[in-house]
């Protein structure tokens, strides 16, 4: 497998093609971003757990019926993901009231949800990745009805999935974005999961404390991000494998006073 020129760059992650069109390399960076990149900063090692605690994730779920974009890791920042076609929604599954979600509605932090609440952002960081309706999705042909049902219904069975993993680790899963891709398979066209499922992308608590072991230690200033995605590592088991990720590192961030969030 041969890594081509650089197709695309986000804030997280680099997508580079390969000699198969099919095919592509996914590189996971240092980079730590936050309120819509207003404030960043380049924290070592990051990129080497968000891929491997990625692909325990990805790997699992596949294992349980949830079609994902992962092949393998193919080294300590990169993975082997299927080219898909990106719809660009982020889909964000919310279990416990926190975040934007409380700023927006005046719900008190913390509050446990009923039933899981899913929510549909735009993917442009130019706007701000707004909240929208599935009326605006149908409206401007973002996906279909019959994507949209299969993804929600998808979209429950990772909740669930994930909720129980986390839960047997003693974390609770507050919430998680993810997103999903258009693929050809055998012939048909079908949507599956993509991108990454890690500490970047969900709220993760410790069950006792409610420590926050994600982004959120970056986003409000509650301490060494690294310390936190380690924890999640190693109670997943997987931490052995990062022994030789050397002392972190760690560069002034920027920042806004911005009151966007996730």
């Amino acid at each position: 497998m041969k890594k081509g020129k650089k197709l695309y760059e986000g804030k997280a992650k680099i997508i580079f093609a390969t000699n198969q069109k099919d095919l592509v390399i996914q590189h996971f960076k240092d980079d730590a971003t936050a309120f819509n990149n207003q404030k960043k900063s380049n924290i070592e090692g990051k990129g080497v757990l968000n891929n491997r605690i990625s692909e325990h994730i990805l790997t699992n779920l596949s294992d349980v019926g949830v079609k994902n974009h992962f092949v393998k890791r193919l080294n300590m920042r990169e993975q082997l993901i299927k080219f898909v076609e990106i719809i660009p929604i982020e889909f964000i599954v919310r279990n416990i009231a926190t975040g934007s979600l409380t700023k927006r509605l005046g719900i008190e932090d913390g509050t446990v949800l009923e039933n899981p609440l899913i929510e549909y952002c735009l993917k442009n960081d130019d706007l701000g990745d707004p909240l929208i309706s599935k009326e605006h999705i149908f409206a401007f042909d973002w996906a279909t009805t019959k994507e949209i049902e299969k993804i929600n219904k998808s979209l429950y069975r990772i909740n669930d999935f994930m909720s129980g993993m986390f839960r047997g680790v003693g974390i609770k899963l507050v919430d998680f974005k993810v997103e999903f891709g258009r693929i050809k398979i055998n012939g048909k066209n079908e949507i599956i999961l993509a991108d990454e499922i890690s500490p970047d992308t969900c709220r993760l608590w410790d069950n006792k404390t409610e420590k926050k072991l994600d982004k959120d230690r970056f986003r409000n200033n509650l301490g060494n991000l690294i310390q936190g995605y380690k924890e999640v590592a190693r109670r997943l088991g997987i931490l052995h494998e990062q022994s030789n990720i050397r002392p972190i590192k760690f560069t002034k961030p920027t920042e806004v006073n911005i009151k966007k969030n996730r």
